[in-house]
């Protein structure tokens, strides 16, 4: 309440997102050929691949995301990340200054607070 928002039963929001699986990779050099890491990893088995400004996101199905983590580093690409996460299937952009303001503070807290293990959003244009 302190932030804007308020809580909701166990599971209320549950429908807004879909389990799945996320490896990020980070091409700092800019050596990751995209076709050819995206092949690879279609081959391993995952679902899709996006990037932006040379980070690599691969999505999988939840129980396949170690399998592919692995095959990723066989052929030599270094993971920053794999798990199972939630995804948002819709996305919400804040425009209102204020609002941005509440929800950056809401997530800081949540993340803060000891006994929240996860915080899952669809804020679009949040940069966590």
């Amino acid at each position: 309440d302190k932030f804007g928002g308020n809580m909701g039963q166990t599971g209320c929001v549950s429908y807004m997102f879909e389990p799945k699986g996320l490896i990020v990779i980070e091409d700092e050099d800019g050596e990751i050929d995209e076709d050819t890491l995206m092949e690879t990893a279609l081959e391993a088995g995952a679902e899709d691949l996006s990037s932006d400004d040379g980070i690599f996101e691969i999505t999988c199905e939840t129980d396949d995301v170690y399998a592919i983590k692995e095959a990723l580093e066989a052929e030599g690409y270094k993971i920053a990340s794999a798990e199972q996460t939630k995804l948002p299937n819709t996305y919400v952009e804040l425009t209102d200054e204020d609002d941005i303001k509440h929800m950056s503070l809401l997530l800081e807290h949540l993340d803060d607070n000891d006994d929240v293990i996860n915080v899952y959003h669809n804020w679009e244009n949040c940069d966590r």
